[in-house]
């Protein structure tokens, strides 16, 4: 299970990396204004994750107990939920992306010219993305969906079609080739709409033409209700989620905006370490997912002890492999850099920020591993405890602190902030061992 789904994550981010190198070619300015608006892109990414996983968590049980018209309407419920975000998250995005993306831009420290041009190409690329947020969320929802009935092929398949696409256009429209005019950032932002499209279209046909293997693809339109049990349900245990993966990735945002009030050279810096760190997260990110639905298909069969030991071998598992990852990373921290367009200082940095990741990835990948497993068996208002509100409250405050109010180098800043994922590993750990949290959410 976990293999298609890193294969895919795999692709998109390797993709995604060359997409990033591509646009680090046209200069700093550009990479940085894409960068700013991918980070407020990430916000709404991950709500809509939240809003899915919320719907998600009943229907991985559904499937364990064999009830696929319960499937279905666990199906319905993420598409309501990610409309309501969908609606909100773009009015915000057209009446506030100068505000948002300024929150990133320092004007104490940088060139003013830069800074206005770096706000240019961001707004740019944000308006085109937007376009292509529909076909993100339907796409996101049938592979969520198959995922959760034991069909993860299927989205690997469509999301490697995707990312083709992706490629290749980005590369056309970037620079100009086979007779299209040079668009850069544009270019950039249209061939991932494009690409967006593509992977919905093939994941909608291909589950409706596989009604056999997809039987809760039968009762998706039989109504367009979600009965009242269920919703009450999936709003008590689905709402911590999504307000989780809200919180979460504002924090992510706004500890991004802390680093950058450093300046431009950090913002870059960060941008590409995070292109690199993408790429070797994602056996730990895919295993997360996995365990999250083995698990839940053991609850809602009934097995819950064989669930509680299927979790313990499944975190140390993605705590043990993910060193292999780590040491892949480190290996990689000063090559990697070089292959951009931008000044040696923001090459410099940008490898020691690799460095400090890959060191703390394996404390990572047992914090991931431990979240899903609550999660999966219902215990959202716990981890929204341990990981939205912990960054919000705690590691945003840490880093805007340190930023702001110390002479503390970048990397030992950012090294500290990360170390938060020790203690979030620890507090995971205790719940996991004083917590019933193997409990069977649907009757």
């Amino acid at each position: 299970m976990t293999l298609p789904i890193a294969l895919q994550n795999g692709l998109v981010n390797v993709v995604g990396m060359l997409d990033n190198i591509m646009v680090g070619q046209l200069g700093t300015n550009e990479m940085s204004g894409v960068s700013i608006s991918n980070n407020l892109l990430f916000i709404l990414t991950m709500v809509i994750f939240g809003a899915v996983s919320a719907g998600g968590l009943f229907g991985a049980q559904y499937f364990g107990k064999g009830d696929h018209k319960g499937v279905a309407n666990s199906f319905r419920s993420k598409i309501y939920l990610c409309l309501g975000a969908l609606t909100i998250a773009i009015v915000i995005f057209v009446v506030f992306s100068k505000d948002l993306i300024g929150l990133y831009l320092n004007e104490e420290i940088g060139d003013a010219k830069d800074i206005a041009e770096t706000l240019d190409y961001a707004l740019k690329y944000l308006m085109i993305m937007l376009l292509g947020l529909p076909a993100l969320c339907l796409s996101t929802i049938y592979a969520s969906t198959m995922r959760e009935c034991n069909e993860t092929v299927t989205p690997m398949r469509s999301g490697f079609v995707a990312v083709i696409i992706d490629l290749v256009l980005n590369y056309i429209m970037i620079f100009g080739k086979f007779g299209f005019p040079k668009l850069g950032v544009e270019g950039a932002a249209i061939a991932t709409v494009i690409s967006r499209y593509a992977d919905c279209a093939l994941n909608i046909l291909w589950t409706h033409r596989h009604k056999d293997k997809m039987i809760f693809a039968n009762y998706i339109f039989a109504s367009f209700k979600v009965p009242a049990d269920l919703l009450s349900k999936i709003v008590s245990k689905g709402l911590p989620i999504m307000l989780n993966e809200f919180m979460w990735v504002i924090s992510i945002a706004l500890i991004a905006q802390s680093y950058a009030y450093r300046g431009l050279t950090v913002v870059a810096a960060s941008n590409i370490q995070s292109t690199l760190s993408n790429i070797f997260n994602i056996f730990f990110i895919a295993f997360g997912s996995a365990v999250g639905i083995i698990i839940g298909q053991l609850l809602g069969a009934g097995h819950l002890d064989e669930a509680k030991k299927m979790a313990r071998k499944c975190i140390f598992f993605s705590f043990a492999s993910s060193f292999v990852f780590s040491l892949l990373m480190f290996s990689c921290a000063w090559a990697f850099p070089t292959i951009y367009n931008t000044e040696a200082d923001v090459k410099a940095l940008a490898t020691k920020l690799i460095i400090a990741y890959a060191i703390l990835m394996p404390i990572m990948a047992y914090a991931h591993a431990s979240y899903f497993t609550l999660r999966a068996g219902g215990k959202t208002l716990i981890t929204l405890l341990m990981d939205g509100i912990f960054s919000i409250f705690l590691v945003f405050p840490l880093a805007y602190c340190l930023s702001h109010c110390t002479s503390l180098d970048i990397i030992y800043v950012y090294t500290i902030v990360e170390m938060t994922n020790l203690v979030k590993s620890i507090i995971a750990t205790f719940f996991l061992e004083k917590l019933n949290w193997a409990v069977k959410l649907v009757s």
